[in-house]
């Protein structure tokens, strides 16, 4: 699916969820005005805490909030932290309303549900998830540059791999990637075809990578390779989408199937490779020649 596509399909459920009426519902409630009843239900909150869970500007959250007071369904109270602000709650006259409201919109959302069988309903609350997940992670990736490594970015990468590999106790003693005599040529090692490494850069700094190679005695598999990213590039959701340029690479090059490896001390890493299909698999495939890894795991094209 292409960006238009998806924008069209969008602008269609926006109308057909209601969105751009001025009742949410059939209720005397702008959306905006649903959506600031559910924040106040689940904590309460200042203009400025609401503006930000809503992703609106002050004037819309305070405007909104000035609504809900005066229908007697949120009420203030002096914020203890800063004497001049207020903190919006529910009253039970507001509650009471959002109880109708969700038993107006779950009503309406089952109906919906009844269309679809089991696995679709739970296959839309993946694909749901994982789109909403995409788009605060797109947010957080403003100035960060994932290219192709060079030559000149050969030094950064190994020292990267090496500090990364020290946090975890992956030790070169051990067989882990770390010990691999090519380390400091990187560049080099993903010449050939069917071969690719990219760097995350920010700021003319080298925070991590990761590549996709030829799995060795697999001829229609590819492996992943060399993932391997700083602290403070973490939590921004870099790491998931190198992965899944490198998944999108390997499916130009005709490989049936994505191999690796890595070890249980990598929670993190082993969570983002679930997420994006790969599973256990009890044996290892190929030659790798990183014996240590324990966890093997394979993602099918």
């Amino acid at each position: 699916m292409d960006a238009n596509t998806l924008r069209q399909l969008s602008r269609q459920l926006v109308r057909q969820l209601g969105m751009l009426d001025g009742q949410c519902g059939n209720m005397a409630l702008t959306p905006v005005q649903a959506h600031t009843l559910i924040e106040l239900a689940n904590q309460p909150a200042t203009v400025n805490e609401m503006a930000t869970r809503l992703q609106v500007d002050k004037s819309n959250a305070s405007r909104n909030l000035a609504v809900l007071l005066n229908q007697q369904w949120a009420e203030t109270r002096p914020n203890p932290q800063d004497g001049r602000s207020q903190i919006y709650q529910l009253t039970p006259q507001g509650a009471q309303q959002l109880e109708q409201l969700h038993g107006v919109l779950n009503r309406q959302v089952d109906a919906w549900l009844t269309q679809m069988d089991t696995d679709e309903v739970a296959q839309l609350g993946r694909s749901l998830a994982r789109y909403s997940k995409s788009i605060q992670a797109a947010a957080k990736q403003a100035g960060y540059q994932i290219r192709p490594i060079t030559a000149l970015d050969n030094a950064a990468v190994a020292a990267v791999i090496r500090r990364v590999s020290a946090e975890y106790g992956l030790t070169a003693d051990k067989g882990y990637g770390v010990a691999d005599p090519t380390l400091d040529q990187m560049s080099d090692v993903y010449q050939g075809d069917g071969c690719a490494y990219w760097v995350i850069e920010h700021q003319h700094r080298i925070l991590g990578g990761g590549g996709i190679a030829p799995l060795a005695g697999e001829a229609t598999l590819c492996e992943l390779q060399k993932m391997y990213f700083l602290p403070e590039l973490r939590g921004r959701g870099l790491a998931r989408k190198l992965a899944v340029q490198a998944l999108r690479f390997a499916r130009t090059q005709g490989y049936r199937g994505c191999y690796l490896e890595t070890t249980a001390n990598l929670s993190e890493a082993i969570a983002l490779y679930e997420s994006l299909g790969f599973v256990r698999i009890p044996q290892a495939l190929g030659n790798t020649g990183h014996d240590a890894c324990e966890v093997r795991m394979l993602k099918t094209f």
